[in-house]
C-alpha cells in the first residue's frame, strides 16, 4: 500500500468536548471502537474539572484534558482549546453537552469540521428547556438534530435528525429519555458520515452521498377509523 493510499484509509481523529455526564460521548466512544469505524476519538476535553463524563475516556484509555473556562478570558480559553486540539492532531470536533458558546472566530477556524447535537428538531426550539417547550407547544413529534456549527447558537447545516412521538401522558423526563436514546444513534451516524466524506456542505445544506432518503409518512396520533 502506498503512503498516499494509507493516508486516505486512515481514520479521522475526532475530539469530543463535554461539560457534564457525557452520555453522547459514551455512544461515540462505543461506535468508534468498532473495527469498521471511520473515526477515532483521539481526545476528550472538558471545561469542568469534575465533569462525570471524564470517566468514559479514562476507562477506554483515551487522552483527556481539562481546559477550565473560569481561569481567563474567553479568548484565552479558546486559545488553550486550540492549542490542545492542535497538539493532538485533531481533524473533527464534536460538541456533546458542551455548555459554552464558542466565538465566531473559533467556529470559523473549524468550519464544517465542528459538529453539535441539540435535543430538538431544529430549527424548532433552539436554546434550553427544549422538552418543556415542546410539550407546552403541543407538538406531535420531537427529537434531536446533529448539525455543523455556525456562529449563531443552535444553527448550521443539518446532518442527521432523529424523531420520537410525543405521547399524551408524556412528562419532560419521559420525553427527554426517548430523545436521548435517539441522540445516541444519531451522533455516531453523523460523525461517520462526516469522517468518511459522504456528508458535505453545499450552499449551506448538507448533501449525503449514497444516502437513501426516508419515504415513510409518520402520523401521530393514529386515529381508529373502524
Amino acid at each position: 500500500m502506498s503512503e498516499a493510499s494509507g493516508r486516505l484509509r486512515a481514520r479521522r481523529r475526532a475530539a469530543v468536548l463535554i461539560s457534564g455526564r457525557g452520555s453522547n460521548l459514551r455512544a461515540l466512544i462505543e461506535r468508534c471502537a468498532a473495527p469498521a469505524a471511520s473515526a477515532e476519538i483521539g481526545l476528550v476535553i472538558s471545561n469542568q474539572p469534575q465533569a462525570p463524563g471524564l470517566q468514559h475516556p479514562r476507562a477506554a484509555g483515551i487522552p483527556c484534558a481539562v481546559v477550565d473556562h473560569r481561569l481567563g478570558s474567553r479568548a484565552k480559553f479558546e486559545q488553550s482549546l486550540s492549542s490542545v486540539l492542535q497538539a493532538h492532531e485533531i481533524d473533527l470536533v464534536c460538541l456533546a453537552g458542551f455548555m459554552r458558546v464558542l466565538s465566531a472566530d473559533f467556529v470559523l477556524r473549524w468550519r464544517d469540521r465542528l459538529l453539535n447535537i441539540h435535543p430538538s428538531l431544529l430549527p424548532a426550539f433552539p436554546g434550553l428547556d427544549t422538552h418543556r417547550r415542546a410539550l407546552a407547544a403541543g407538538v406531535r413529534w420531537h427529537g434531536c438534530t446533529v448539525h455543523f456549527v455556525r456562529a449563531e447558537v443552535d444553527a448550521g447545516p443539518i446532518i442527521v435528525q432523529g424523531i420520537v412521538p410525543v405521547r399524551p401522558d408524556d412528562t419532560e423526563e419521559h420525553l427527554a429519555a426517548r430523545v436521548l436514546a435517539a441522540e445516541h444513534r444519531c451522533y455516531p451516524l453523523a460523525l461517520d458520515l462526516v469522517a468518511t466524506g459522504r456528508a458535505r456542505v453545499e450552499d449551506e445544506r448538507v448533501v449525503i452521498d449514497g444516502a437513501a432518503p426516508a419515504d415513510q409518512v409518520l402520523i401521530n396520533p393514529l386515529a381508529n377509523d373502524s
